[in-house]
């Protein structure tokens, strides 16, 4: 299964996939330069040094029938251009969000869309942010009632397992 992992910029993107991946895997993560700092939004994410400028690429076996392929997209609106391509042959998107930056997610959500996608969401927990109400995030995200909401860690395994679990059971779920 082609797995879309999808948000906007600095939301753990490259780092769920680190840790989940069976293989080690393809990150096209660079160090950001000055040139960034007039188009990257880096207010509330302290400490952001790289991004990345292609993809990620991981894979994780859930079942002797089912191996997830994890393509990781750009956050950033310049590389958006690439996400049809990714999109072609994806059975579903898990996109991250973070809770206190919701409104960069509904760009994200809207290509989701666009591209006819299912999806989860992932809310990454970030350390020291308080957690929020699961009912407020859907309306505050204008979520249809069936779309799965997960909290997780994109830096735990287990945590992203759980969050990619949920979308694999929710994809085969619509299409029985």
């Amino acid at each position: 299964m082609k797995i879309l992992v999808v948000g906007h910029f600095a939301v753990g993107k490259t780092t769920l996939i680190g840790s989940i991946s069976e293989i080690e895997p393809l990150s096209t993560e660079e160090t950001m330069t000055q040139a960034a700092e007039s188009v990257d939004d880096l207010k509330g994410v302290q400490g952001k040094t790289t991004t990345t400028v292609a993809m990620d690429f991981g894979r994780l076996t859930i079942s002797d029938r089912v191996v997830l392929y994890l393509f990781g997209t750009p956050g950033q609106q310049r590389f958006v251009q690439m996400w049809e391509d990714m999109a072609r042959g994806a059975l579903g998107a898990l996109v991250l969000v973070d809770p206190e930056r919701l409104a960069d997610s509904f760009p994200v959500i809207d290509l989701i869309e666009h591209y006819g996608l299912d999806y989860a969401i992932a809310v990454n927990h970030f350390d020291g942010a308080p957690l929020r109400d699961q009912r407020a995030l859907r309306e505050a995200l204008d979520l249809l009632d069936d779309t799965p909401v997960v909290t997780c860690d994109a830096r735990d395994e287990k945590s992203s397992a759980a969050a990619l679990t949920t979308l694999v059971r929710y994809l085969l779920d619509r299409t029985r």
